[in-house]
């Protein structure tokens, strides 16, 4: 046999070429046992090729399944894998190794932990899960999620969240930034992204976040008291996705890094919250003039279309805040999540109530407003203001260059000029409410002068009637007498 002949005997791969020569053989006349001879391929593959049956660009998919995978052995198997899934755990599973280990210990299995690491492998990646594709109605559904980005705020890199809502007919977004993912952020992204569309759709679709689901998961979810009040008053259906089901929501999950990556590049410096959303804002209306791929318009032509299939917004706004009842401490401050917030002296221990929005706490006695803060977002923080301590400062003016809420608010560069003044307490305080009205560097360009405190008013005069002394002289000149 010549060298030529084995390695064609040899070849595995038969190419469309060998096979076009064999079948014009076959279809000639000539045999099998001639047509191998001839071209140095096996009878067996000549035959297998003559009829036409076979073809060798198609390769019948079988799976080779080595005597020690028994049944018990693939169950084994398959329950391990089974009990991953259910527990939802995905950092705590089974590895090939773990399941090798246990089949050895459990089972007493004696083949190799290859055998085992091919068969897992297949399981896991040998039929990739399915998806069906969704389309929508316009004003069907809205998909929501939350995402992180990285701003510098204030002269300072921060990490806010942003909330992302896509509707899913027009692929509309909405973006708006939080520096916390609680629920009162979360019920008021709501608004504001209803709001930003001019209705409401039937069903929003999230996932099983605590903000929104206080039992259960998936379709067994329920929805937090708050979530439910806020979708009883505009209508809508909260759904709420499968666990590890991030297709369900994949036109969000999309919106989420393209928020970040468009949206958040370069870093945006902005002095203020308000600042930052502004500027989603402007990139979110921007976007309605792209056209997505299938589309049979732009963005915004297609949202016009969906609003007209919204529900209408109701009459009033929800009411995002959450609410809170306190008592006034003699510091005269109130607590809230850890954090302590100032109100004017005169209310000190009187019980007041507390309104938490997002990004401010705003504080109520008897129903009128006595106090606005920006929210604090550390722990045991005491945020004071100024002003609600003066009154207060003017009765006690020792104590000014030490109190919290001076050292706080008032330049150190202010206090020492403050020193070398030698003013009264109470013209302390006067130079203090002036530099809140119009800033400390104008007081020290052009400090105002002080009035003095201005003199009582007698009114009445008191009239004294004179008294006879002459009594008291005598008894003084004996006195003098008898000392002599």
């Amino acid at each position: 046999m010549s060298k030529t002949t084995l390695w064609r005997r040899m070849k595995v791969v038969i190419t469309v070429n060998d096979y076009k020569e064999v079948r014009r053989r076959w279809l000639n006349g000539e045999s099998q046992r001639s047509i191998a001879r001839a071209m140095g391929i096996s009878r067996n593959t000549v035959k297998k090729y003559c009829e036409g049956e076979n073809v060798p660009w198609e390769r019948k998919e079988y799976l080779r399944a080595p005597s020690v995978l028994t049944p018990d052995v693939q169950a084994f198997i398959a329950a391990c894998l089974k009990t991953d899934v259910e527990e939802g755990t995905s950092k705590q599973q089974h590895t090939a190794k773990r399941i090798y280990d246990r089949l050895v210990d459990e089972m007493g299995f004696t083949g190799g932990e290859s055998t085992i690491r091919a068969y897992v492998s297949a399981c896991k990646g040998g039929a990739k899960e399915a998806f069906v594709p969704l389309a929508f109605a316009p004003g069907d559904a809205l998909q929501i999620d939350w995402g992180e980005a990285t701003i510098v705020l204030a002269g300072v890199k921060k990490v806010v969240y942003l909330f992302c809502a896509r509707l899913c007919y027009s692929e509309a977004p909405f973006v708006a930034a939080y520096r916390r993912q609680n629920s009162e952020s979360f019920l008021d992204a709501l608004v504001q992204t209803f709001s930003y569309f001019g209705g409401v759709p039937r069903r929003v679709i999230f996932d099983n976040a605590k903000v929104a689901v206080k039992d259960g998961f998936g379709a067994n979810a329920k929805a937090t008291d708050s979530y439910a009040a806020l979708s009883a008053h505009y209508g809508f259906e909260p759904v709420f996705c499968n666990i590890a089901s991030g297709n369900e929501k994949g036109l969000v999950e999309g919106l989420v890094g393209f928020s970040r990556r468009n949206f958040c590049v370069p870093l945006p410096r902005v002095e203020s919250m308000d600042e930052f959303n502004i500027l989603l804002k402007t990139r979110c209306e921007k976007y309605l003039n792209h056209t997505v791929r299938g589309k049979h318009a732009d963005v915004g032509t297609l949202l016009k279309e969906e609003q007209r299939k919204l529900y209408p917004l109701p009459v009033s706004k929800y009411d995002p805040a959450k609410r809170a009842e306190a008592r006034v401490s003699r510091y005269s401050t109130v607590r809230y999540d850890t954090n302590c917030y100032s109100v004017p002296v005169q209310f000190c221990g009187k019980s007041v109530s507390v309104k938490a929005l997002p990004e401010r706490i705003e504080i109520f006695h008897s129903g009128n407003l006595i106090a606005v803060h920006q929210r604090c977002f550390g722990h045991h923080e005491n945020c004071y203001r100024l002003e609600h301590y003066l009154p207060l400062l003017e009765r006690k003016g020792r104590a000014i260059f030490q109190a919290r809420p001076v050292l706080d608010h008032v330049p150190e560069y202010f206090l020492e000029w403050l020193k070398r003044q030698d003013l009264h307490p109470r013209e302390l305080v006067a130079v203090l409410k002036r530099s809140l009205e119009i800033g400390f560097d104008a007081v020290m360009r052009d400090p105002i002068p002080l009035e003095p405190a201005p003199t009582p008013e007698i009114r009445d005069t008191i009239q004294v009637n004179p008294v006879d002394l002459t009594a008291y002289d005598a008894l003084c000149g004996q006195r003098r007498e008898v000392s002599a």
